[in-house]
């Protein structure tokens, strides 16, 4: 009887598996860490935002923070064509730091 189940028992189909194994070692480290890390700094950044910052939204509008309500989570960004009131989440990233980025070579 165990000579039968040590018969069955192959090494190759433990071999086999290991190239998935390194499928979702690759899919881990190159898209979902540097996610949680961009979301991170998102976070972070949207915690320590202050009036006067130049900051872009999520949806890509351009403006000057004018007002910060703390107990709704609001903030009032002026455009071009006027103040408009977003979310604290809405605000993606300050507009400075997106053309002080390195250029790519």
């Amino acid at each position: 009887m165990f000579s039968t189940i040590g018969l069955q028992f192959d090494t190759g189909s433990l071999a086999s598996m290991l190239p998935f194994v390194a499928m979702i070692g690759v899919l881990y480290f190159f898209m979902i860490r540097p996610q949680m890390n961009r979301q991170k700094k998102e976070k972070a950044f949207q915690a320590e935002i202050k009036k006067g910052t130049k900051v872009v939204t999520s949806s890509g509008i351009h403006g000057k923070i004018v007002e910060i309500n703390n107990t709704d989570n609001t903030v009032t960004i002026e455009t071009g064509a006027g103040k408009i009131k977003f979310e604290r989440s809405a605000i993606s990233m300050e507009l400075s730091k997106k053309y002080l980025a390195p250029a790519i070579k």
